[in-house]
Formats: structure tokens, sequence, C-alpha cells
């Protein structure tokens, strides 16, 4: 058995925050590979190109949809490669598939290899958002647990930033070098790192769990804190064990898991459908439409790097607020303001087809603070949420059908949206995630609940209906009697 020491201050959470940077770190390395294909694909698709020839329109759309598409399936995999093996053996996996990717990349300038690669990308992908948030939630306590969820964010838009201001500086050959690094420092630094101390619970190792929350709680293993958050864990763990086997159907036949899982559905939808991901894809386009008739002009890649900064500068408030704001009133602004930010883009597209005239400074603007909002609010507090409102034995199954879905809506709108966007215009388009953003922004304010320091019970709690509260007070009136 290994003995895990404390070195810090008695109740001090250095040693959750140090877990929880190496949890996250694989997001960071995933950032840089979706940051890899900004300045990469006018790399590849130049006269330039390494492949010795431009690739076409139709190879570069399928190398970048391929990883989102890859994600639906990979999102149950490694939902149970994380309850069968336990969540820090799956984490290397993930680390190990990204090292996969840029392998690959380096070996072969074929477009089936970079297609490969990026379906590497997506195993990646789906095990950093289904793994991630319940490696971090599990290791940590309730009054840090959104801070270090948050962090989730900080590290993906960090790695983007870094792939974008890394593709314009390095060579094609560096790039990838710097960026097989990444992953291979994750992977030699995290053996050093414990298991969730739910998982191991569930195991029946009770010892071991106990010494590993010691540590990461820096207590000994003999405090009264300690054994009382093993106690909840095991009750926790114990509730779920009276239900059946197939999750999804105790879910749905359970109302209150029924509704958390409709909430962590509907708020990651309204996550991935707010407008975000066409934003981005559509940036240069917005961009070079701002620049016409002003002294504004941003390369490519210039433009990407501006929109990473703003990710950055978004997630990191978001990491800095969460517990200050609680994640339901963040949750609300965010969607609000970025749903107004999107009526407003899709305001100027129609003034603008409509002949008026529309200030160049609008887009610009509006792009940012719809890119801001996302990475401050929708992004990290969706992730850090669904997390909190099931249970252990549940975490797994709703993190993967929620991701699933979401990874299908990306995957659609990498698809669809230009063509779509040219078809019924654009404003349209923007009408609708306007439309999406303020209806979710009402949803959240009327049906969900605030889970900023709460246990597992008193969110279930908070999801019962007055009626279902009523009854329960009744019969424990009649049974006191």
């Amino acid at each position: 058995m290994a003995k895990y020491y404390y070195f810090f201050s008695e109740g001090s959470t250095i040693n959750q925050l140090i877990c929880a940077v190496l949890i996250n770190l694989p997001l960071f390395a995933y950032g840089a590979s979706i940051g890899w294909l900004s300045p990469m694909t006018l790399l590849l698709q130049s006269k330039d190109s390494p492949t010795g020839r431009p690739l076409t329109d139709s190879e570069i759309s399928w190398m970048a949809s391929a990883a989102y598409l890859m994600c639906c399936p990979a999102d149950f995999f490694m939902a149970f490669l994380g309850d069968r093996i336990g969540r820090k053996l799956s984490l290397l996996f993930v680390t190990s598939a990204l090292v996969g990717c840029w392998v690959i990349k380096l070996a072969s300038l074929q477009i089936s290899a970079f297609i490969i690669a990026r379906v590497l990308v997506g195993v990646n992908m789906a095990g950093c958002f289904v793994i991630c948030p319940i490696y971090t939630k599990e290791i940590s306590q309730d009054s840090i647990r959104g801070f270090l969820g948050s962090m989730l964010v900080l590290f993906q838009t960090s790695g983007n930033l870094f792939g974008y201001i890394m593709g314009d500086l390095l060579s094609y050959s560096t790039f990838l070098w710097v960026c097989l690094a990444l992953p291979t420092v994750h992977l030699i630094l995290f053996m050093m790192m414990p298991e969730s101390p739910s998982f191991l619970l569930k195991r029946g190792n009770v010892e071991e769990a106990t010494r590993v929350l010691a540590w990461l709680r820096c207590r000994d293993e003999t405090d009264i804190e300690i054994k009382n958050e093993i106690d909840v864990m095991k009750k926790e763990q114990e509730k779920d064990m009276e239900g059946s086997t197939f999750l999804l159907k105790n879910i749905l036949s359970d109302r209150i898991l029924c509704r958390a899982f409709i909430i962590a559905m509907i708020v990651t939808e309204a996550r991935e459908v707010c407008g975000a991901i066409p934003v981005l894809s559509f940036a240069g386009d917005i961009f070079s439409m701002a620049s016409k008739g002003s002294s504004l002009v941003l390369t490519p890649n210039q433009q990407a790097m501006m929109l990473g900064a703003v990710q950055v500068a978004g997630s990191a408030l978001a990491s800095s607020v969460v517990e200050k704001a609680g994640r339901k009133m963040l949750l609300v602004i965010t969607t609000l303001v970025s749903g107004l930010s999107m009526c407003c883009l899709a305001s100027w597209f129609l003034i603008r087809d409509m002949g008026s005239f529309a200030p160049a400074w609008i887009p610009i603007v509006t792009l940012c603070v719809c890119i801001f909002c996302d990475a401050s609010g929708l992004q990290p507090v969706s992730m850090v949420l669904v997390g909190e409102i099931v249970s252990f034995k549940y975490r797994g199954t709703v993190m993967a059908v929620t991701m699933a879905g979401a990874s299908f809506s990306a995957f659609l709108q990498m698809l669809f949206f230009k063509p779509l966007a040219t078809a019924i215009g654009v404003h349209v388009a923007f009408y609708f995630f306007f439309a999406i953003c303020i209806s979710a922004a009402v949803y959240v304010l009327v049906f969900v609940p605030e889970t900023r320091n709460k246990t597992l019970d008193q969110i279930y709690d908070a999801l019962k209906t007055k009626k279902e509260k009523a009854k329960e007070k009744q019969l424990t009136k009649s049974e006191s009697c």
C-alpha cells in the first residue's frame, strides 16, 4: 500500500490544487491540438503546403469534423473505461491517444493520416470532457469544488491560445514536436498522482481511500473530518446500490434523477448551441467584412490569437468568481449576455444586407462578447454543474450521454453552418442562436437549483417540488407518531 504524506499546513488545499492542475493538463494539450488547426489550415491550403499540394476545402472540413464525430461513441467508451479501470488509468489512456495523434502526424503527410490523427483527438476530447470533470469533482472539497472544476475550460482555452501563437511562430515540424512534448510530460508527471477516493471506495479499498483523502485534504488519516467525508461517500454509494444495473433506466424511472438528467442535457446543449462554435469558425469572414472601409486589418491568425486571448480572459474570470457568484447567476448572466450579442450580430448582418450603414466595429465587439461569455460562464459552469447534480454511480453515464449529444451538435454545426447560413441568410442563423440563449437563460433561472457549497442530498432536495416536500414532511410526522 502506498503511503501519502502532506508537507503543507493542516487543512491546506494545495494538494487538491496540484492534483487538479495535473488532471486538467490534458485539456491544455487538447486545446493546443484544436489551436493547431487554425494556423496549419492556412499553411496546408497554401502553395507551400508540406504535403506537396494544397489541401481542398473538403479535406480540411473532414479533418476538422472527424474529431467531433469520433467523440460521440468515444464519450460512452470513456465513461465505461472510467468506471471499469478507474479515473487515473483512464486519464493516462486519454493522454496516450494524443501522443498517438502527434506521432502519426510526424510520421506521415497523407490526408488519411491527418484524419486518423484527428480521430485520436476525438478520443482525447471525449476523455477530457468525461473523465477530467468527474475526477476533479471527486478529489475536491465542497468549498473549492467550483474553482477547481472551472479550471477545465481555463486549461482548454489557454491551450487554444498556445496553439495559435506557436503555430504562428514555429515551423510545421517544430510545432508538431512541441505538441508531442505536452502529453508526453503529462504521462510522466501523472504517474505520481493518486486514484479518486470515490473509485477506491467503490472497489472496497477503504484504507487506501482514507489515505488518499487525507493527503488531498492535508490532514491526518484519523482526523474526524476525513472520517465524516468517507462516511458521506459510503452513504452515497450505498444508495446507488439499491437501483438496477441498467443505469439509464434508473435515471429515467427516478423522478429526482430524471430532473437532474434533464437539467444536465439542456444546460450542455445550450452551451453547445449558443453560437460560439460557428462564431469561431465564421470569425475570419466576420473580421474580413468588418475591416472593409476601416483601418482595422488583421491576418486570420491574428484574429484567432485575439479570440484566444478573449477566451483565456473569460475562463480566468470564471475560475475567480464561480465560488463567490454561484453557479446559477453566473450561468444566467453569461447566457443572457451571449444571447444579446448574437441578436446584435444578427441585426448587423440584416442592416448591412438591406444596404444601410452598419458600423464596422459592431461584429468585432459582439464576437468578443460572445466568446468571453462562453468561456466565463456557459462552458465552465455547465461542466461543473453536470458533475455536481448526479451521484457517483450515474456520473459517468450522465456525462457520457450529455457530451455525446454536445459532440454531435458540434459536428453538425461544423459541417452544415456555412451552407445553411448561405441558403437562409446569416442573420436568421444568429437570431436562432439568440432564441436558444434567451430560452436557456429563462430555463436556468426557473428550474436549475444553486449547487454552490451544497451536498448531493441538499441539491436533490432542491430539485423536489413543493408538493413532494410537503408529502415527505407529512410522512415523517406520521412515522414519528
